[in-house]
């Protein structure tokens, strides 16, 4: 049994792309666990855009990762000592450690991990965190209903691939957006989207046109940006855009350069009846039995498919993260913790 764990905290806030040196990995000692509590040992490790914004002190839905301070995160834990009567050695956790190897616990918020999480990872991806926000925002926002139209970019990640996935599930027409052909491959031939353009292309906005005769009923926003200006003049009367998150966005360490595009947006908004509603997944945490249950069913059936990015060693986290926010990750990027 490890005596010494390992934690990764925040060692100085960055201005603009985070860069190694705003990390910080340190030794610390296990804690031994008192009555009614678990030592926790993390075995996954969860990498996702919105820990950007934890790094900066500014105000937000949550509080700031302070200087100093263990690095937020959910991760896939296995209990290895227990003095808590629900918590049995070996058991599988889904728990919110943040960047640390191991970590004692009173057995409040963590969530057991049943035969359907299998693999263990998806947990932190498909039917985790991120395949939550795409079932919740599209579904309870988003309302797409058959042949309507549904655009989602980063179509290849963790929360886009489930967007398109249910979306077709419920009949509409998906359209991914993706930078590079692999990913472009992935969405369209193995994801089954209707259509892919790929953000990278000179003729973006165009390509996106095409790719939408019909104009566009959902969009579901991950990104903004270049991508939300090539979208906004497809959006169809009464459109629904669930906001989640705005990755083009994240390392801005001031107002983008530019012409103010505010006025414009809020006059689309306005004249074509636009429904724009921001959220976060925790708004509908009701909705998870039912979530873990539909989605695994059509996991099980061929329905969704999902791909999973797993980097080895613990040590490895902050540099994964950095390409995370760079696109260049292929589906959910997972940790996987090197010790036992």
């Amino acid at each position: 049994m490890h005596t010494t764990g390992r934690q990764i905290v925040l060692a100085a806030r960055p201005t603009g792309t985070p860069k190694s040196t705003d990390f910080r990995l340190e030794e610390v000692a296990v804690p031994e666990p008192g009555d009614g509590e678990v030592l926790l040992a993390t075995r996954y490790l969860s990498l996702d855009p919105y820990m950007r914004g934890r790094m900066d002190d500014r105000k937000s839905y949550a509080a700031p990762t302070p200087v100093g301070g263990v690095m937020e995160g959910e991760v896939v834990a296995e209990v290895v000592r227990s003095r808590h009567p629900d918590y049995g050695i070996g058991e599988r956790v889904l728990a919110r450690l943040g960047w640390r190897t191991h970590a004692v616990c009173d057995g409040t918020e963590l969530t057991k991990l049943d035969s359907r999480f299998s693999p263990v990872t998806t947990a932190l991806g498909v039917l985790g965190m991120p395949g939550m926000t795409a079932y919740t925002g599209l579904l309870t926002i988003g309302k797409p209903q058959p042949n309507q139209t549904v655009v989602v970019a980063a179509a290849s990640g963790p929360v886009g691939s489930m967007v398109g996935q249910i979306a077709k599930i419920k009949g509409a027409r998906a359209v991914g957006i993706a930078g590079g052909a692999q990913k472009c491959a992935f969405v369209k031939g193995e994801l089954g989207f209707d259509a892919v353009v790929d953000h990278r292309s000179p003729d973006f906005a165009d390509e996106l046109a095409a790719a939408c005769p019909n104009g566009i009923d959902v969009y579901f926003e991950l990104v903004g940006g270049g991508v939300w200006q090539a979208v906004m003049p497809l959006l169809n009367q009464f459109a629904r855009v669930p906001v989640c998150g705005l990755i083009a966005q994240y390392n801005n360490s001031g107002q983008p350069e530019g012409p103010d595009r505010l006025p414009a947006t809020m006059r689309e908004v306005l004249s074509r009846s636009l429904t724009m509603r921001g959220f976060i997944v925790r708004e509908f945490w009701d909705q998870r039995p039912a979530f873990v249950d539909e989605v695994s069913a059509w996991i099980s059936d061929g329905r969704v498919r999902f791909r999973e990015d797993i980097v080895k060693g613990f040590a490895n986290a902050p540099e994964a993260f950095i390409g995370m926010l760079d696109g260049r990750n292929f589906g959910k990027l997972i940790v996987e913790i090197d010790e036992d």
